[in-house]
């Protein structure tokens, strides 16, 4: 199994392939994987149509494990899963991903605004991503409503990554005994490209 920086390395040079040429990955080696797997990254992004992680990193069948859900929270089954594809697979690395324009984060300014959802289980989403748009709010509430996404999309991709990395004793264990990384990302809807800003470790 890769490491955790050589994983990161091809999540990059697959971004950088989809950014400058559009390409597809390579997706031939479908039926060689009914017998098991070996993704060598979990994805947890947003269930946002416009995010798909195996076309926004180049990648193909077999390559990824993606989690995805609005607003890339993190509540007990991902958490769940991320320990799943980590403990079981040997998976070295995990990216939260989030995007720009995030209609989580957009729900969640509405709800604080008093527009309140009639949906519980939408409720149930915009309440983990409240705390991170209120620390923002806290911290620049001089922002205008774009800044203040910009903002807020981070901080809750900053607030997942740090759930994870201390929310569970398998993935604590794994941080500490295994080389086992996890990264924070932001993925711009305006040019295709990833950065990866929280986690990452110096060259």
């Amino acid at each position: 199994m890769i490491t955790a920086i050589e994983a990161l390395t091809r999540l990059r040079d697959g971004n950088r392939r989809f950014v400058e040429a559009g390409a597809i990955g390579n997706h031939g080696h479908r039926a060689s994987l009914a017998a098991g797997q070996e993704p060598f990254a979990i994805v947890l992004g947003c269930s946002d149509s416009r995010v798909p992680a195996e076309l926004v990193f180049d990648l193909g069948f077999g390559d990824l494990f993606v989690i995805r859900v609005a607003g890339n929270i993190v509540a007990p089954s991902q958490v769940g899963s991320v320990e799943f594809a980590a403990a079981r697979f040997g998976t070295p690395l995990v990216v939260v991903m989030g995007h720009t324009q995030c209609g989580a984060i957009t729900a969640t300014l509405e709800e604080l605004a008093g527009k309140a959802s009639e949906s519980r289980n939408l409720r149930s989403i915009v309440d983990r991503v409240r705390p991170s748009v209120e620390s923002v709010m806290a911290v620049r509430g001089d922002l205008d409503v774009d800044a203040l996404t910009r903002e807020a999309v981070r901080a809750n991709v900053r607030a997942s990554a740090d759930h994870l990395r201390h929310g569970s004793e398998i993935l604590e264990r794994l941080i500490r005994d295994g080389g086992f990384l996890v990264v924070g990302a932001e993925y711009s809807l305006e040019t295709g490209t990833v950065d990866f800003f929280d986690g990452v470790p110096d060259a």
